[in-house]
């Protein structure tokens, strides 16, 4: 990348950004995405165990909260929750700009193979959500997407500007719509998770409706809400992908100005979550989401400078996140059947650092498993049957890469 684009992601190119047509194709896979990816699905896990069980409301705290839950919840409000769910938002920006440089670069038309893509993608989030688990987050990646592919030949000045105007205008709305609803506090010893528990744990007939309901519900707000702060955040990921931050990161002054947005962020984030009152837990939800951008950038940075575009260098991430699509859907399966199956009693006894626990433990099984299979096969069984899906066409007549 040029060295006269500055790589910050909130500033104004000093020169004009070039076109699409004349920035370099790159000609291996780069290890840097690989390893943030695997960073990024792994942590997914931490948050979205909460909600394996109880789909809805997530985890129940204790009507006299725990000491321990109120520290790992505030632990998790810094690094942990909607940290992931943004950087991977913002890596699946940068791989639609990468493979719509590369359909180009080889003559096809790459529109159409890319909304095949994306169309499938959208299948695979309903199928996820309705047979799975209902927190699907790939439905919502996938009409994202069309919206991001829209501006993707922006410059990076337009990137970024758009993409501020996607992200908090969704948060407006998401603060609206947060600031209608129940005021029950969901915890423990409460008739409402007494019947949530009783809802969850019941027959899969059962569960598949209260999954056809939640995933109905968040295909009619989703186009209104985390369409366009998801997509939001995929345009950032195109503009810092031209800038040249997933191969050198961000200067110093860029990340002392990212690690005081997150620590301030985070630290308000907190207080409101712990005061468990419903209208500033509400707000607290809201600054989640904005706090967990700077974070997610400033996770960029590490994975890039530690890694350095080696591909032996955390390689077990590496491994990790070529299997990002299929180790998502496992984490799903393996979740529900736990929590909802095999041992539901735990959603009664497990507290915050009994789901930590699990997750680091689980981690380790997934950094384990991908580095197994990818011994033997060169790509996930989910990623190749997505990419016989969306390119089945195309791929009779010519040889895509």
């Amino acid at each position: 990348m040029p060295a006269s684009v500055t790589n910050d992601p909130w500033s104004t190119p000093s020169k004009p950004t070039q076109p699409i047509n004349t920035i370099a194709i790159p000609t291996q896979r780069n290890a840097n995405l690989d390893a943030i990816r695997g960073l990024a699905v792994l942590g997914i896990f931490f948050m979205n165990i909460y909600f394996m069980g109880i789909s809805f409301f997530g985890y129940a705290p204790h009507e006299k909260p725990l000491l321990s839950d109120q520290v790992i919840e505030a632990l998790s409000n810094f690094f942990i929750e909607g940290r992931f769910i943004s950087l991977f938002s913002i890596l699946f920006g940068v791989g639609l700009y990468i493979q719509y440089q590369r359909f180009t670069a080889q003559g096809l038309n790459a529109y159409p193979l890319l909304r095949s893509r994306l169309g499938w993608l959208i299948v695979f989030g309903l199928i996820h959500g309705i047979i799975i688990w209902p927190g699907d987050i790939l439905f919502t990646y996938g009409i994202s997407g069309f919206l991001a592919l829209c501006y993707k030949e922006l410059s990076i000045e337009a990137l970024k500007r758009k993409a501020n105007i996607f992200i908090l205008s969704a948060l407006v709305i998401i603060t609206l719509i947060s600031l209608a609803g129940s005021d029950k506090l969901f915890t423990r010893e409460s008739s409402l998770f007494a019947q949530q528990y009783t809802a969850w744990t019941s027959s899969y007939a059962d569960q598949l409706l209260l999954h056809l309901m939640q995933v109905g519900y968040m295909a009619l707000v989703i186009p209104f809400t985390l369409m366009w702060f998801t997509a939001g955040l995929m345009l950032l990921g195109m503009a810092l992908y031209q800038q040249g931050a997933f191969e050198q990161g961000f200067s110093t002054s860029v990340l002392v100005k990212l690690v005081l947005a997150s620590v301030a962020l985070s630290l308000l984030d907190t207080i409101l979550a712990l005061t468990q009152r419903p209208i500033l837990v509400a707000f607290s939800d809201i600054l989640v989401m904005l706090s967990a951008i700077p974070m997610a950038l400033i996770y960029i940075h590490i994975m890039v400078k530690v890694c350095q575009n080696s591909p032996k260098i955390l390689k077990p991430l590496q491994n990790v996140g070529k299997l990002a699509f299929s180790l998502y859907m496992l984490q799903s399966i393996v979740g529900v059947l736990v929590f909802r199956h095999l041992a539901p009693e735990l959603l009664l006894s497990l507290d915050r650092w009994g789901y930590m626990l699990m997750a680091i433990v689980y981690s380790v099984v997934q950094l384990l498993l991908a580095s197994l299979y990818l011994r033997y096969f060169k790509q996930g069984p989910l990623e190749k049957l997505w990419r016989y899906l969306a390119f089945k066409k195309a791929l009779a007549t010519t040889k895509i890469d």
